[in-house]
């Protein structure tokens, strides 16, 4: 999370220190259980999550296919490849493999539905903006060595940040992901490690098909 946060800030400016000193960090020592408790702010530290992961896909995928020369159309789909390709197999699956008892591809079939979910409201945001300021008059918002450019990215990511809160706060409500906390703060209402456990036990347990296989193995 602590990345997260880092990456937002660095994307968003003096907006994101505000979100993360309204939201994430404690009043005083001890307190951040209690202070990360409400809904709303476990849904944002989900939507930051996932705007953090996702944004950072697509704006070094922008940097690329800009010095490139690309078309805008192919830009917008190598962006949202990229976006969510790193959002997913990073940002989600790699940080969550220790909850999902270690294994990085139970990780990647829990986060799938979710990330998918959330990254299409960021985008919903996020595309069109970039569209409008970078297609422009100013044709400097497109070149990765103007500053003009890196300030449509910041108003981009602001955008999509706005469209992907409410459906994160909805998976957060639904257990479908966690929000905000520490390892002694986890999840929707900021609840323990042991609850997160066990509400993703059925992803850690073997399926039939692969207890089936495995003893198959076996007996070869």
């Amino acid at each position: 999370m602590k990345w997260g946060w880092v990456l937002v800030t660095f994307y968003l400016g003096p907006l994101g220190l505000f979100l993360y000193v309204l939201s994430c960090k404690e009043p005083e020592p001890g307190s951040h259980e209690e202070f990360v408790k409400p809904l709303w702010k476990q849904g944002l530290g989900s939507a930051i999550h996932c705007v953090a992961g996702d944004a950072t896909g697509i704006i070094v995928a922008a940097v690329i296919t800009a010095l490139l020369g690309l078309p805008m159309w192919i830009d917008l789909i190598v962006e949202y490849i990229a976006g969510f390709a790193f959002g997913l197999l990073i940002f989600q699956s790699l940080f969550m493999k220790d909850m999902m008892g270690g294994s990085y591809i139970k990780a990647v079939r829990h986060s799938l539905y979710p990330e998918w979910v959330s990254m299409n409201f960021m985008m919903a945001g996020m595309f069109p903006v970039m569209v409008v300021l970078m297609m422009g008059r100013d044709m400097r918002a497109m070149e990765p060595t103007e500053l003009v450019f890196w300030g449509a990215m910041s108003v981009a990511v602001a955008f999509g940040l706005l469209t992907c809160y409410p459906v994160n706060v909805w998976l957060v409500a639904k257990g479908l992901k966690h929000g905000m906390g520490t390892v002694r703060a986890l999840g929707k209402g900021g609840h323990s490690l042991e609850t997160e456990l066990k509400q993703w036990l059925p992803w850690l347990k073997p399926r039939p098909a692969e207890m089936k296989s495995s003893a198959e193995m076996k007996g070869k």
